[in-house]
C-alpha cells in the first residue's frame, strides 16, 4: 500500500540534520519497542500476566518519530496501546516491565499495569484504558501551559476508532478557540477494535476533519520514522510559537489482533503480510544503510535488554497488600 504524505518528506536533509547518531539511537529504540512487545507477548502466553493488553508490532515509528520531534519538558498524553510510546518518551525498560508485570518497584508501583503506565516526573502523564480519554485531559494541559505562559507542547496519541467518539470533536474545537499548545497524533492502524477505517469514515483521510476546526491537517506514512517526526515536529514549533494545535494522522497497521481475545476474523493473513512487508524499522535500517547483520546486532541488544528487565521485574517485591488504599482520593 502506497501512502501519500501531505508534506513533503526529504529523507536526506533530514537524516543530516538529526546526524548518523541520533538516527541510529532511533532506531535502537523502535528495537527495543518491538523486542519489549514480543516479550510481553510471550510473557501473557505463560500466564505470567494478567487481564488483557494491546500490542503495538508493526507501529514502532509513529512511537519514536512523534517522541523525538518533542522538546525536554513538553507532555505526553498516550491510549491503552501504549507501551512503544512509553519507552520512546525515554522511559526504564526495568520500571516498565516491573509496571507491566504488576510489581512494587513499577511506575505505578504495580497498579497501573499495561494501560495506565504513567511517569509524572518526565511529564509523560500516562496511557488510558477508556477510548479517547486523554484527549479531554489535552484541553486541560493546554490551557495549563498557556495560563503559565511556558513554551511547553503536549503530545496527544490516540487511535482512529478515537476520532469517531464525541470527546475527539469537542477536545479539537476547545483547543482550536483557544489556539492551546497541542499536537493531536491519530495513530490510524486501520481498525478500531474489528472495524475498518474505510467503513468508520466517509472521508480519505482523518485529518481532513482539522479543517472543522480551522487547524492545519497532515497525514503522513506512520511505517516511516522520519515522515513522522517532520509532521509532528513542524506541529510542535506551530504550537510552541502561540498558533494553536494541529491535528496529525499517521498511517501504519497493527500486525497482532486489538486484544489477547482477538481473533481476527475481520481480516486476512494475506492483508496482515502485504503491511509485514513494509516493516517499518527495516526500512529504517536500509535507509541507513545497514546489512542484516548490523540490524541483527541491535535487535539482539534489544532483546538482552528486555531480558534483563523481566530479571529485575521478577525479583521485584509485590506491592503490599496494606498499602490497596495509598492514591485513592474519594
Amino acid at each position: 500500500m502506497q501512502i501519500e504524505n501531505t508534506l513533503p518528506v526529504n529523507h536526506e536533509q533530514l537524516l543530516a540534520e538529526l546526524g548518523r547518531d541520533q538516527a541510529l539511537d532511533m532506531l535502537a529504540t523502535m528495537c527495543l519497542i518491538r523486542a519489549f512487545e514480543e516479550k510481553a507477548e510471550d510473557l501473557f502466553a505463560r500466564g505470567m500476566v494478567h487481564g488483557t493488553m494491546h500490542l503495538s508490532i508493526g507501529q514502532e515509528a509513529v512511537a519514536v518519530g512523534a517522541t523525538r520531534a518533542m522538546q525536554q519538558g513538553d507532555y505526553l498524553l498516550n491510549h491503552h496501546r501504549g507501551h512503544g510510546h512509553c519507552l520512546a518518551w525515554g522511559s526504564d525498560v526495568n520500571l516498565m516491565m516491573a509496571e507491566f508485570l504488576g510489581k512494587e518497584t513499577g511506575y505505578c508501583r504495580g497498579r497501573g499495569g499495561s494501560m495506565h503506565i504513567a511517569n509524572v516526573e518526565a511529564n509523560n502523564l500516562g496511557a488510558n484504558g477508556i477510548v479517547g480519554g486523554g484527549l479531554p485531559i489535552s484541553v486541560g494541559v493546554g490551557l495549563s501551559i498557556k495560563m503559565r505562559r511556558t513554551r511547553q507542547v503536549c503530545l496527544t496519541v490516540f487511535g482512529d476508532g478515537a476520532a469517531n467518539e464525541g470527546a475527539f470533536h469537542e477536545a479539537l474545537n476547545m483547543a482550536s478557540i483557544w489556539d492551546l499548545p497541542v499536537v493531536y497524533l491519530c495513530e490510524n492502524n486501520q481498525y478500531a477494535m474489528s472495524m475498518p477505517v474505510t467503513k468508520a469514515f466517509n472521508i480519505e483521510r482523518i485529518s481532513q476533519r482539522a479543517c472543522a476546526y480551522g487547524i492545519p491537517g497532515e497525514t503522513v506514512d506512520g511505517n516511516d520514522v522520519l515522515a513522522v517526526y517532520a509532521a509532528v515536529r513542524q506541529a510542535a514549533e506551530r504550537a510552541r510559537s502561540g498558533q494553536g494545535p494541529t491535528l496529525v494522522e499517521a498511517v501504519t497497521y497493527r500486525w497482532r489482533g486489538h486484544s489477547k481475545s482477538d481473533r481476527q476474523a475481520y481480516r486476512t493473513r494475506e492483508e496482515v503480510k502485504v503491511w509485514q512487508q513494509r516493516d517499518p524499522i527495516r526500512r529504517f535500517a536500509a535507509l541507513l544503510g545497514l546489512s542484516e547483520e548490523e540490524l541483527a546486532a541491535y535487535t539482539a541488544e534489544a532483546q538482552r535488554k528486555v531480558e534483563a528487565a523481566v530479571a529485575f521485574a521478577q525479583a521485584s517485591p509485590e506491592p503490599d497488600v496494606s498499602t490497596i488504599l495509598e492514591g485513592v482520593y474519594a
